[in-house]
């Protein structure tokens, strides 16, 4: 009788100390950092202040150094997929960067952006278009490293996204175009090494640092991944900046939509300094690289619930707010049942 008693009461602090804590005291949760969108535009100076940055050039080299050094310092291991790419100018050494957050399960979620700018005659630092994915990205990284999640993240930073030539087709083609070099190496890499049914879904971030953010629904992504996405924004307020206005976008997703991974693309392109030497620091504001980073980061937890066909997050979290409401009385039937059986 003394040892279920024991048993009973330790029951009963552990329920009492949840109820008075609130949800921050469920296991991995209370130390999990907010996105920080004055963390991510920090990020953004940095790169800018490296110039122009793009593929095989030394400022890259430079950039994929510091964005190393950030993610080391979250104890994170950077893996480098270096590859030789063809382009119109000849070969071109290129380096994708990689961090794996092991989840409960090896299914992966790809996060992923370009950290390239467009070679250009005139100087363009690419704050918005190179800038403000790669920066995203490393803030990313630092609150999804102290949040338990169900699926393995990994997160990408693409070389090579942008075209040699001055326009997106003008040189190329269909089958080998003169862009998305980082993204189709990765794809192809994965697919050797048949690891492609392991990518459940990727989102892909570019252009997300405009003042005048407004991103529309990519009618090439995966409709159930932008309506997820649509709906975590309107959830927090956010409708006025990923409105409800259609675009066709061909970026970083394509080689992945081509290889069946649902995908998603949340990018502005309504920017009148795009590739253009307007594209400096100035045009972009932490403001707007906050909400994208809150907006995904609620749309996460439904994305892996889609993907699993989980609703467990959602109940728990659902009789944690009954067991909260109903104080001590413990009207939950699964508490009850624990009780019971220690009698």
């Amino acid at each position: 009788m003394r040892r279920r008693a024991v048993v009973c009461l330790g029951v009963m602090m552990v329920v009492s100390a949840v109820i008075g804590a609130g949800p921050a005291a469920w296991p991995g949760k209370a130390q999990a950092p907010s996105f920080d969108g004055a963390r991510a535009f920090a990020h953004v100076e940095r790169l800018v202040a490296l110039g122009p940055r793009p593929a095989g050039s030394p400022a890259l080299r430079q950039a994929r150094a510091y964005l190393t050094r950030q993610l080391a310092s979250l104890g994170l291991t950077v893996q480098e997929q270096p590859f030789t790419a063809s382009t119109p100018v000849g070969p071109v050494e290129m380096v994708n960067l990689i961090v794996r957050l092991p989840g409960d399960r090896p299914e992966r979620i790809l996060v992923a952006g370009h950290y390239d700018t467009k070679p250009m005659r005139e100087p363009f630092v690419g704050a918005n278009d190179g800038g403000s994915s790669a920066a995203f990205l490393v803030e990313l990284a630092r609150v999804l490293v102290a949040r338990p999640q169900a699926l393995t993240y990994e997160i990408i930073w693409f070389d090579g996204e942008e075209a040699f030539c001055e326009g997106w087709t003008e040189c190329g083609s269909a089958a080998r175009p003169d862009n998305t070099y980082g993204s189709r190496a990765y794809v192809d890499a994965a697919r050797a090494a048949g690891a492609l049914p392991s990518l459940k879904a990727l989102v892909l971030v570019d252009m997300i640092g405009d003042r005048q953010l407004e991103i529309r629904r990519d009618t090439n992504s995966t409709p159930w991944l932008v309506d997820t996405v649509w709906a975590a924004a309107r959830r927090l307020g956010h409708a006025r900046t990923f409105v409800e206005r259609d675009l066709a976008v061909e970026d970083d997703h394509l080689p992945f939509l081509q290889a069946g991974v649902p995908s998603v693309d949340l990018i502005d392109l309504d920017y009148p300094a795009w590739h253009t030497p307007a594209d400096t620091i100035d045009q972009v504001s932490p403001d707007s690289l906050q909400i994208v980073g809150d907006v995904l980061l609620d749309a996460l937890p439904a994305i892996e619930r889609g993907l699993t066909g989980s609703e467990k997050s959602e109940v728990r979290s659902q009789e944690f707010q009954k067991l909260r409401s109903s104080k001590f009385e413990l009207r939950s039937s699964k508490f009850s049942a624990l009780l019971t059986s220690y009698f």
